[in-house]
Parts: C-alpha cells; sequence; structure tokens
C-alpha cells in the first residue's frame, strides 16, 4: 500500500510538470495522500496534525532565515553592493580563459549571497553576455556560471540548502563549511582545469565595457559599497551566529541606500519587502528582484516539504524504502546508497528542499549527524541541480537563456559526488583489507 501512495505523489508531481502547474499545488495534494495513508494507517487526524508539526518545527528556524536572506538579495542590489562587485569583476575576465573566471566569479558571488538563483541573475547574466559578445559555447559558458552558483548554494552560511541540512541534522554550520571545504578542494581544482583547458580551445573574442556602463550610471560605485559583502566574510570568519551575520550586513546595506544612493525610507522599505527595482530598463534587466516577497515561493515549499518527514517518521510510510536504503549501504557503503538515493529523491521531488528532506528521512539511520550533513552536502545539493525538469537547475538556465544541455558542461557538480564516492569505496576496501 505504501508503494500506491508514493506513485500517487510521483503522479502528482510529474503532472505537475507536464501541465506547468505551480509545484506547491502537487506538494499540498501529497501532503493530503500522506494524510490520507496516516487515516487508514490507524492514526487520528491530531496524531497526524501534531506529526506534521513536528516536521515543521525542524525548519522554524529556517523559514526566519529565508526573510532575512530575501533582504538582503534586494538591498545588497540597492545599497550597490552587487553592482560594485560585478562591475569590478566582470572587467577581469579574458576571452581566452573566460570559463574558468566565470566560473570563479559566480563561486565568489554564490559565496557571499548564497544564492544559485541571485548568482545566476546577475553575474551569471553578465558572463553570458559576455559570452555571446564572443562567440563562446553557450553551453560550456552556462556549465561554467551554474557550476560556480551552486558553489555557493552549497557552503555558504547564507545558503537556504546549507542552513537546511544543518537543521535536520542538529550540526553546526560552521562545522559542516569546514568539512565542506575538506572533501571537495580536488573536485574544485579539477573543475579549474577543465574549464581552462576548454577555454583555451577556443578562439579569442573582445569585451565591451559597455556592457557595465548601466551599473556606473545607475549606482555611486564607491568602494565602501562593498561593506555589506566585507560582514558577512568577516563574521563567519568569525562564526558568528547566522542571524547577527545576516542582520549587521542589512544593516550596513540600509544605511549605504538612505546614504550614498540617495534612497528614502519609505522605497527602502518597499525595497526590502518586494525587491529592487530601477528606473534604468537594462538595469532592471539585470537586478531587478529580491525581497521578501521573492522567499515567498521557496518558504511555502520548504514549510509543506518539511511536513512529510514529520508524517513519514509517524506513520512509517518509508520504512520500505529505508530498509532498501540501508541494504545498498552495507554492499556499496552508506555514501553510495546515498549517492543513489539522492539521485531518485531528486527525481521525483523537482525542487531542492524536498529531495534533502526525503534523502535524510530514507539515510540518516547510517550516518552519524555530522557525515549525514556533509554526505548530504555531496549528493543531493549538488545533484538536484543536475535533473534537467528540476527547478534547481531550470530556472538558473532560464535567467541566462541557455539550452538544457549546459547541465552537463556543469563539471563541479558531477566531479563532488563521484570523487567522495571514490574515496569511501577506497575506505571500504582498506578496512576490509585490514
Amino acid at each position: 500500500m505504501e508503494w500506491l501512495f508514493l506513485g500517487g505523489f510521483c503522479a502528482l508531481l510529474t503532472a505537475s510538470l507536464a501541465l506547468d502547474f505551480f509545484i506547491l499545488w502537487a506538494l499540498l495534494g501529497g501532503y493530503l495522500l500522506f494524510f490520507a495513508y496516516g487515516l487508514l494507517k490507524g492514526h487520528s487526524p491530531r496524531d497526524l496534525l501534531a506529526m506534521s508539526w513536528e516536521g515543521l518545527r525542524t525548519v522554524k528556524t529556517i523559514l526566519f532565515l529565508f526573510l532575512l536572506i530575501g533582504m538582503i538579495t534586494a538591498l545588497w542590489r540597492a545599497s550597490g553592493t552587487i553592482p560594485f562587485l560585478i562591475y569590478h569583476a566582470a572587467g577581469l575576465i579574458s576571452p581566452a580563459v573566460f570559463p574558468l573566471l566565470a566560473f570563479l566569479l559566480c563561486s565568489v558571488m554564490s559565496a557571499l549571497t548564497g544564492t544559485s538563483f541571485g548568482t545566476a541573475a546577475t553575474i551569471g547574466v553578465i558572463c553570458m553576455s559576455i559570452s555571446q559578445t564572443m562567440g563562446l559555447s553557450p553551453v560550456l559558458s552556462a556549465g561554467a556560471i551554474l557550476s560556480g552558483a551552486f558553489f555557493g548554494d552549497r557552503c555558504s552560511p547564507m545558503s537556504t540548502s546549507a542552513l537546511l541540512v544543518a537543521a535536520l541534522t542538529k550540526t553546526d554550520i560552521y562545522d559542516n563549511i569546514r568539512l565542506m571545504v575538506r572533501t571537495a578542494w580536488i573536485p574544485l581544482l579539477l573543475t579549474c582545469g577543465i574549464y581552462l583547458a576548454l577555454g583555451l580551445t577556443h578562439p579569442e573574442g573582445a569585451f565591451s565595457q559597455d556592457l557595465l556602463t548601466p551599473f556606473a550610471r545607475g549606482f555611486d560605485l564607491h568602494w565602501v559599497t562593498a561593506l555589506p559583502a566585507l560582514v558577512i566574510i568577516l563574521l563567519s570568519v568569525l562564526k558568528c551566529r547566522v542571524k547577527i551575520t545576516m542582520g549587521l550586513s542589512i544593516l550596513a546595506s540600509a544605511i549605504l541606500c538612505l546614504t550614498l544612493q540617495d534612497m528614502g525610507p519609505v522605497q527602502l522599505l518597499k525595497t526590502a519587502l518586494l525587491g529592487y527595482t530601477s528606473s534604468l530598463p537594462e538595469l532592471n534587466n539585470l537586478l531587478s528582484g529580491g525581497g521578501i516577497r521573492s522567499m515567498v515561493t521557496p518558504l511555502c515549499i520548504v514549510s509543506v516539504s518539511s511536513t512529510f518527514s514529520g508524517l513519514f517518521d509517524g506513520t512509517g510510510l518509508l520504512d520500505g524504502l529505508k530498509e532498501a536504503a540501508h541494504r545498498l549501504a552495507g554492499k556499496i557503503t552508506p555514501f553510495g546508497s546515498l549517492f543513489g538515493i539522492s539521485i531518485l529523491t531528486s527525481m521525483i521531488s523537482c525542487n531542492q528542499s524536498l529531495a534533502i528532506m526525503l534523502s535524510h528521512s530514507l539515510c540518516r539511520e547510517d550516518f552519524t549527524d555530522q557525515d549525514l550533513a556533509i554526505g548530504l552536502e555531496n549528493t543531493v545539493v549538488v545533484i538536484a541541480p543536475l535533473i534537467p525538469w528540476s527547478i534547481a537547475g531550470t530556472v538558473p538556465l532560464a535567467s541566462l537563456g541557455a539550452p538544457p544541455e549546459a547541465m552537463l558542461a556543469a563539471c563541479y557538480l558531477y566531479l563532488i559526488p563521484l570523487w567522495n564516492l571514490v574515496v569511501n569505496l577506497k575506505k571500504r576496501k582498506k578496512s576490509a583489507l585490514k
């Protein structure tokens, strides 16, 4: 009977994708299905609501951080922080090494902002425009941008996925980041080498500074506009609480908006709530967005998805899959099992947040909390954007105007899980020989 309900949920997700419906409706339908399963198993509606609340409680801190992230993404635009970084970074791009530099620039931006979507929509759009003027491959360029966009989505203290993983596994996000660096530095170097080699095979083009003119026209790009980003970097190094770090960065951005960028208090509040807009059409195309309103959809998706974990635990709906995952862990290591489960959950969930929660529910009994946190970061977080029908990858590529084939060129996202699978298999082999 469990497979019937899980199959029904998969059918809802597939129909939502095929008919281009808002995925939240499919998730709500899934909640009703799982609620009905609980009723058939003899649980009372009150008990099922309590289970749902337990699942929601695991991400309550994340939901508040979503609001802070929405404010940051808008105020970093309005204060000139993102325009300053784009203006000075884009000028460094050399045609001969464009894929490498695009990857590195997007990596820096995503590490500072914690958002793959925001990175793709800002510095990613600039890089894609430069690529087009040079006549470079859109597949390769967009693949490098997608890789860089998820560099920070994986390991930034402001990343919603990293915060979600920390909340689910009850681990410290800064400890997780330290271990993420340790398990990804070789894939990072390999990615840089691949993009450098591929970039050098392309003929040189020309970069026009005219692409950056709107930023100079629309903002005062004084170096002080970098302060909100520096606050994030400094306080993250000092391991300050994420809420405090984000709050101080928001405060710094607000002060810059009111002083350097001549924004009024009412406009500042409107920007924080509804997102940044500019009177210059060319800037609107590149920078508009952010704000608390932009986080409503992911907030709703994570809220509904989180109730699933409570229902799954309380009703035992996933016990069969858990047992299968456990048997697989005994054959190909717990990480190998998590790798395979992550592909499955990413394929059926269509979004990164639900895939993380499902993978966590199915595989947590084979890991310590810390190992599971890093395992999730090295699998499902980077696998979700490689699924052609998942919003994790399709939304950034749509903002770039790039074809789906660009996912094939997102080398960093492949190398992290593959490298760590090899490492874990080698450890298993060494243990067996002792």
